[in-house]
């Protein structure tokens, strides 16, 4: 199950909620800091998890203006799937890792430049999570949710780290 579809069912552990509603608590949220939710998907994420039994129409029952509430099974489904993420490690699958790979593709200059342009980037991202953090308990997120900017802001400095060290092991021509 995707995290969307995980997202929408704990969105409505709560209580029943229309998609603009789920689409809002899920902002609230700041989910797109820190989840690969398209915001686009959730109406259609709404109807197939309705199809699957997962949720309920309660209201309503076509366009934005549908009711959704989540069933036994809904909630059943969600607990497993939660249950899975604390418990399993999953690889994070990021396209950087191929960069990685073909380093010794690039000239030195360039993969100086590259490294330097991805950390600026990364920079931009934790400043950017950093004041997520700020404001999005200001509007009334639950505290916990910092949790998740938190560790999106690390991994980004982890990142950032990482490369500072590589970048001086490529100028001593130690890599690649």
């Amino acid at each position: 199950m995707s995290s969307t579809r995980v997202l929408i069912l704990g969105a409505l552990l709560a209580g029943p909620h229309h998609g603009y509603e789920v689409r809002k608590k899920l902002e609230l949220w700041g989910v797109e800091h820190w989840a690969n939710v398209a915001f686009g998907s959730i109406y259609h994420a709404l109807t197939k998890l309705s199809q699957e039994g997962l949720l309920a129409v309660v209201e309503g029952g076509t366009g934005s203006k549908t009711v959704y509430a989540i069933t036994d099974e809904g909630r059943a489904e969600f607990r497993r799937q939660l249950d899975g993420y604390w418990r399993n490690i999953m690889p994070i699958v990021d396209p950087f890792l191929v960069a990685i790979t073909f380093m010794d593709q690039l000239p030195k200059d360039e993969l100086l430049a590259a490294i330097r342009e991805r950390r600026e980037v990364l920079q931009a991202g934790f400043a950017m999570a950093d004041r997520a953090l700020a404001t999005e308990h200001q509007k009334g997120a639950p505290r916990h949710i910092d949790e998740a900017l938190r560790l999106t802001s690390a991994e980004f400095r982890a990142q950032f780290d990482w490369l500072e060290g590589v970048a001086g092991r490529v100028e001593r021509g130690e890599v690649p």
